[in-house]
């Protein structure tokens, strides 16, 4: 059964219109969730096109749409490259992802993903396996943890809310929200940013995030095109980066006449949402939309 209020698709129009797709093209989502950019994909394909859909949490796959061109990969994007092998895919013709968090993840208490609910410090996206977000507040050390504030979460005062931590966690286990909020304690902005860093760790995201954009770079055929929403400065700069210079570290190669070699040119400007998207679906507020295309 479809969940209607899975995740309500972030610019649908726009980012579906960046990957210019060709109705026999071959294209992957990467991120499924609620399956709205996917539905949008299949329907602009015709009878000889395919669409891959990615996803681990197996909530998403309750949202994988019923059609002959479309292939269900329970898996992290991370794997890509080796899922596209696996299909015997070597090229294709668009790649769509939709980073961050869906709306599901932060509306159902049960996951651990927002202080709005007490709930099981857990924050998976992927709850078949690892560390959850207790275990790395119940176990990492003060410099661990600050590292983590201050990369994942660009939190303003790191110190302040580790030294919270570590003592709250002297007199009793942090196991849930509410017990890691009332520890950390602070502005809802600061809370924030403390719960963005630990979710960040605890799924991987931004190793997955390098390791999925250096496999589109390859896997995208020559005209494909990738078109990425990002909802923090984070995921941004890494796509920025992959862009303009070929690699997620925005180390830039020249020609030997001064010009920037990259195999990705952009295709326009980061786009935002309208005003009346951001109205009607406030968190599309923080969203960019960057495309590229594979030159």
């Amino acid at each position: 059964m479809i969940c209607q209020t899975y995740h309500v698709p972030v610019m649908l129009a726009e980012a579906v219109d960046g990957l210019s797709i060709r109705p026999e093209g071959v294209y992957v989502d990467v991120t499924l969730g609620g399956g709205g950019h996917s539905r949008e994909i299949l329907r602009r394909l015709a009878g000889g096109g395919r669409l891959f859909g990615f996803d681990q949490d197996a909530d998403a796959e309750a949202n994988a749409p019923a059609d002959a061109n479309f292939t269900f990969v329970r898996g992290n994007f991370r794997f890509l490259r080796n899922w596209m092998r696996y299909y015997g895919i070597e090229a294709v013709d668009g790649i769509l992802a939709d980073l961050g968090v869906s709306s599901h993840h932060f509306d159902d208490e049960s996951r651990g993903f927002s202080f709005r609910f007490d709930a099981p410090l857990d924050m998976r996206m992927n709850q078949r396996g690892g560390r959850t977000a207790a275990d790395v507040v119940n176990t990492a050390t003060d410099s661990q943890l600050m590292d983590i504030l201050r990369l994942y979460g660009e939190v303003r005062q790191p110190q302040r809310a580790v030294r919270a931590i570590m003592r709250a966690r002297e007199t009793r286990a942090i196991e849930t929200t509410g017990q890691l909020a009332d520890a950390v304690g602070g502005d809802k902005k600061e809370l924030a940013r403390v719960f963005q860093a630990l979710r960040i760790e605890v799924n991987g995201e931004m190793r997955a995030l390098e390791q999925m954009l250096a496999a589109a770079r390859d896997l995208l055929a020559p005209g494909g095109r990738l078109s990425v929403l990002t909802y923090h400065s984070l995921e941004d700069r890494l796509v920025k980066n992959i862009i303009k210079s070929g690699n997620t570290r925005g180390e830039v190669a020249q020609d030997i006449y001064g010009n920037i070699k990259s195999p990705l040119r952009a295709i326009g400007k980061a786009a935002v949402p309208t005003d009346s998207e951001q109205q009607a679906n406030p968190r599309s507020r923080s969203a960019k939309l960057r495309i590229a295309e594979k030159i």
